[in-house]
């Protein structure tokens, strides 16, 4: 049977590595469908018909388009919710969702793509002056994630507990964003216990990206 969800998707987005994830975890197939981001394919009109963003991952379900990579892992995990990715009680949500963020909203968005381009491209900064600008905020937002996660008693072998969910599908493709850019990742020896954790495990290996079909 055709798998019945479409994933645009780059093998070296961060966002879209999340998805890849989750997707994973829940045994879902779905079709890839490359979107290179520095070849502009994203500014495409028929890309932009999707998500006029210009931004990966977009999740086609039949009809529907979904954006933004926590909405679209949400989304799978009120329709397909086994295996789970969110706890079971409010407060332990709460948890898990305000660690996914502390990466997807607050980290992120300062070292994503586009705002790399723009600091080298009309800001006219060097590369070095681009690569501690990212070198700055990685330590930063990592710093406050090991804090977090260090004592905490939630913590198991994943960032909660012992099965993985939606905080390490974001925690993963930060780090290997950090190795990237040859960040020193050595200063969070709790974010590279759960890592190894995570890629461990063949839902994380699958999807990264070197397995991807557009991976050059």
């Amino acid at each position: 049977m055709a798998a019945t969800l479409k994933l645009h998707s780059f093998f070296r987005s961060s966002a879209a590595y999340r998805v890849r994830i989750a997707l994973n975890l829940k045994g879902l197939a779905y079709d890839y469908a490359p979107v290179h981001l520095l070849q502009g394919d994203q500014r495409k009109p028929d890309f932009q018909a999707l998500n006029p963003q210009s931004l990966v991952p977009v999740l086609e379900d039949g009809a529907q388009v979904l954006t933004q990579s926590l909405a679209i892992i949400e989304y799978l995990e009120e329709t397909h919710p086994e295996p789970p990715l969110l706890p079971a009680t409010p407060a332990a949500r709460a948890r898990v969702r305000a660690l996914a963020q502390a990466i997807a909203c607050d980290l992120h968005p300062l070292n994503n793509t586009r705002v790399l381009s723009y600091l080298t491209g009309p800001m006219g900064l060097s590369e070095d002056a681009k690569l501690t600008w990212y070198r700055h905020w990685n330590a930063e937002g990592l710093a406050a994630l090991e804090a977090t996660l260090a004592h905490d008693p939630a913590r198991g072998r994943f960032c909660h507990g012992n099965a993985p969910g939606l905080a390490d599908c974001c925690l993963v493709p930060q780090l290997a964003n950090a190795n990237r850019f040859k960040c020193d990742v050595s200063p969070y020896p709790t974010l590279l216990a759960i890592e190894k954790n995570c890629q461990a495990l063949d839902a994380f290996q699958r999807a990264a990206p070197a397995r991807q079909p557009d991976a050059t």
